[in-house]
């Protein structure tokens, strides 16, 4: 269903500019994702840190001629008539808030709509739910859904635009962090089946208490006509019906509420409440199995869902509650649970074989999903050849020819090299890949595909893999993986991009965001750190020796790369790749100026570092004339910044001391700007700094340890997410009677009979030797596990004696979630710092993205 620009105008009620006719397919708020230039329409977004209005320019380059900005244009001098005069074949739609015309353009499509829509909100479970409501009525309905977690004030509109004619049946997501948001989410939404999963702490910060959270939540349900959720949950069960009691029984803070849900025709309640409508009698968990038996509308049914944990029975549940609604027999219910797969909300990029990159996204294949994996293959692979591994659609798609065709075009546009498809439906658009371009294999099935290629038809590419259920992907997943050590660490790129934001709150919008990732990126992998961070667009990296920039340069890094450690032997490394050492010594700038005088070059860029107090590196105050000096007359290097470094900016009782530093650089700064007579970067502030010392954040601040959930300022007032997760496996079990010895020179003693385990982790793999003989532990099955012996080469041993179900290949977390790396590190007597930085090379790196 398209729009003209013109009629987007109108329903937005802007001042346009309108030079050109335009229908509208593509709703577009992201610079880096563009697929089809001429029919999408780009949303100059306005965000605490970036300005959509700063990409115009961009967006336009690339092809889009249809954009909705804003009259509010902070630190963007051109206005609308200048546009005009920039882009003249470009329409300009002009509204007060870009933010709220998307929500309104999506909340018009919404209402062209009526097929049944059912809206999904809560604490936890959201997606999940969702996710099996599409495997459990994708045979019955044609599904548009959000496509994973888009469920925020523009994920949802951008969620909702894709509702169709075809469709007949929206599943959508709606979360809020405060007050105020789920009105807006309502309107673009309109459910007409309302689901709440439940209520827990998770995003609590926004809210006052536990009712006004109930309260927002509820306001999505405003003209349901049916709404699922928990019956045994008081708080929940009180708030559904408030609508129905007198009114002196209610506050004032749940009038609005009560006014909302009284148009409720129904409410559908599930759990062990005797009042509920489908009353939980028994819980029977069996292996990997539950049977739930319920009694329903006076009949005495069941299901078999293949999960054993409370949180997917709380979803099935849910799930069951929802089918019967619907109107589902309970015996086609009861065959389709007993199919359901768990829901990897994640998108794994792991290092597999030939220097290969899986990106693994294989729980389903539907056509928005895939384009959201597409993105990211994109976004990672950069200059690398590019490989997709797909199976037929899912569902309704599954034999859609328009939904092929739009499939084919998207990897034309997106420069995808090679395409291995999988089934029977995508095979018969053969002749349309060959017409773009695209190397194509097909086969069949999956096991024709593994017992026809080869492993050595795969070198030096990313490789997308999304696959429907039926087709078992993750057979071709364990086939691409290389088969190596189980010791892996799980890098989480969500959260490193969480914690990113979570810094940015606390800068001006003017401050410049620098991240260290030196020592490959603390552990975690400098590449594929280095391209989140680019792709979220910091505005410096930091390394420490030039061989790790070459490294960043050859995978495709182009941000502005600052070396902090050169040494004279990398000086041609430097000019070949736009690398920019810091200058700390009048050795260094002597030698470098020589050189680019040898080679004719002049302003070339560097950083000129200062020492204030950490008496490490760097040229001292007294010595800021003779140096901005000698700069200014010779003109061989251009000062792009001037830096020092805090020694101990997370000490509150060093706080006079780190005030002595800045008045230092101050002075030195100033001394600078005198000679030089032109501007350049200021910056002194780590990441403890950033929170603590605001004076301290000048023109650009070094996020480093805070990029990955460490908070080294120790006061907890951010709310960072753990990034790294170091796990391993059982290798054995065995039974030790008391007083016999573990380990090396026989340092562990057991005092009773024990069960031990040896886990597959080692100092060899950066374990430290200090967390053995019961000084450290690991974390299993929800309990510490204390370390015992000694730490060896490539295994440990660990006392499982009070962990009854542990089992071999058992994942053991080392550091990570449960059990913080600053704990880790404290058992080590040492810091977090070193406890990430020295994990082997030889553990592998998986990155995962929620």
């Amino acid at each position: 269903m398209s729009y003209t620009i013109q009629q987007i105008s109108i329903i937005l009620n802007a001042k346009s500019t309108i030079v050109n006719d335009a229908d509208i397919d593509h709703l577009l708020i992201d610079s880096r994702k563009i697929s089809f230039p001429k029919t999408s329409l780009f949303f100059a977004l306005v965000g605490d840190r970036r300005n959509g209005h700063q990409f115009i320019k961009e967006v336009y380059e690339r092809g889009v001629r249809n954009f909705v900005t804003s009259s509010f244009k902070p630190d963007i001098t051109d206005s609308t008539n200048e546009y005009k005069h920039l882009y003249p074949d470009a329409n300009f739609l002009v509204v007060d808030n870009t933010l709220k015309a998307l929500q309104t353009l999506a909340s018009h499509h919404r209402i062209q709509f009526n097929h049944p829509v059912i809206g999904i909100t809560g604490s936890n479970g959201k997606t999940i739910v969702k996710e099996w409501l599409n495997q459990l009525l994708q045979n019955d309905f044609n599904t548009v859904r959000s496509p994973r977690s888009y469920n925020s004030q523009i994920g949802v509109p951008l969620s909702v635009w894709q509702m169709k004619a075809a469709n007949t049946l929206g599943i959508f997501e709606a979360g809020i962090s405060t007050i105020d948001e789920m009105e807006n989410l309502q309107q673009i939404i309109k459910p007409t089946i309302g689901i709440l999963t439940n209520i827990g702490v998770a995003h609590n910060d926004g809210f006052e208490n536990i009712t006004q959270k109930v309260i927002e939540k509820l306001k999505l349900f405003k003209d349901c006509k049916q709404i699922i959720c928990n019956g045994d949950d008081e708080i929940i069960r009180r708030h559904c019906e408030i609508g129905f009691l007198p009114n002196e029984a209610i506050s004032s803070n749940e009038k609005e509420i009560a006014s909302c849900l009284a148009m409720t025709q129904h409410f559908f309640y599930w759990g062990k409440n005797e009042c509920s409508n489908l009353q939980i009698i028994k819980e029977i968990k069996f292996a990997n199995q539950t049977t739930l038996k319920s009694f329903y509308q006076n009949k005495n049914i069941e299901i078999v869902i293949p999960f054993t944990d409370e949180a997917s029975i709380a979803n099935a549940c849910t799930c069951w509650a929802a089918m019967l609604l619907l109107g589902f027999e309970n015996n086609i219910i009861a065959e389709r649970m007993l199919q359901l797969q768990p829901v990897e909300m994640r998108m794994q990029l792991l290092p597999i074989i030939n220097n290969c990159i899986l990106i693994n996204d294989s729980y389903s294949n539907d056509s928005s999903s895939f384009y959201i994996a597409l993105d990211y293959l994109v976004a990672n692979a950069t200059n690398h050849k590019k490989t997709i591994i797909v199976s037929d659609f899912s569902g309704n798609e599954k034999s859609n020819t328009e939904v092929y065709f739009h499939f084919i075009e998207q990897l034309s546009n997106n420069k995808i090299n090679k395409v291995i498809g999988i089934g029977t439906e995508i095979s018969k658009y053969a002749e349309s890949f060959y017409s773009k371009g695209i190397e194509v294999y097909f086969y069949e099935t999956t096991s024709s595909f593994l017992n026809n290629i080869s492993t050595h038809s795969f070198k030096d590419e990313y490789i997308l893999l999304k696959g429907g259920r039926a087709f078992n992907f993750e057979r071709i997943s364990k086939w691409l993986q290389q088969k190596t050590h189980q010791t892996v660490m799980e890098i989480n790129l969500t959260a490193l991009v969480h914690n990113l934001k979570e810094y940015q709150k606390h800068l001006l919008p003017t401050t410049k965001t620098m991240a260290m990732v030196k020592a490959f990126s603390y552990g975690s992998g400098s590449i594929e750190i280095a391209k989140v961070l680019q792709f979220h667009k910091v505005d410096y990296l930091a390394v420490a020796y030039t061989d790790e920039g070459i490294d960043l340069r050859k995978a495709g890094i182009r941000l502005p790369l600052m070396i902090l450690n050169v040494e004279e032997e990398n000086f041609d490394a430097l000019i070949e790749y736009n690398l920019e050492p810091e200058i700390f010594s009048f050795s260094i700038y002597k030698a470098f100026h020589q050189y680019l005088l040898q080679q004719g070059i002049s302003n070339f860029p560097v950083h000129i570092k200062l020492n204030t107090g950490m008496n490490r590196l760097g040229f001292e105050v007294i010595e800021a004339t003779e140096l901005a000096s000698l700069i200014s007359t010779n003109k061989t290097m251009l000062v792009k910044s001037v830096l020092s470094h805090l020694a101990a900016s997370e000490d509150i009782n060093q706080d006079e001391f780190t005030k002595h530093q800045q008045q230092l650089f101050d002075a030195a700064c100033a001394i600078f700007q005198s000679k030089l007579n032109y501007n350049f970067i200021k910056h002194i502030a780590n990441s403890a700094a950033i929170f603590r010392n605001p004076a301290s954040q000048y023109d650009m601040v070094r996020l480093g340890i805070g990029l990955y959930g460490v908070d080294s300022a120790v006061e907890h007032q951010l709310q960072l997410q753990t990034v790294a997760t170091l796990k391993t496996t059982i290798a054995q079990i065995r039974t030790v009677k008391a007083n016999d010895s573990i380990g090396y020179n026989r340092k562990g003693i057991v005092t009773r009979d024990s069960k031990i385990a040896t886990v597959r982790i080692g100092y060899a793999d950066g374990l430290s030797r200090s967390l053995g003989n019961g000084k450290g532990f690991m974390f299993l099955h929800n309990k510490l596990a204390p370390i015992i012996g000694s730490v060896c080469m490539d295994m440990t041993m660990i006392d499982v004696t009070d962990i009854p179900e542990a089992k071999e290949n058992d994942v053991v977390e080392i550091f990570g979630k449960h059990l913080p790396v600053q704990q880790v590190a404290k058992w080590s007597n040492t810091i977090a710092y070193e406890t990430l930085s020295t994990i082997s090379q030889r553990v592998r790196r998986i990155y995962v993205e929620e």
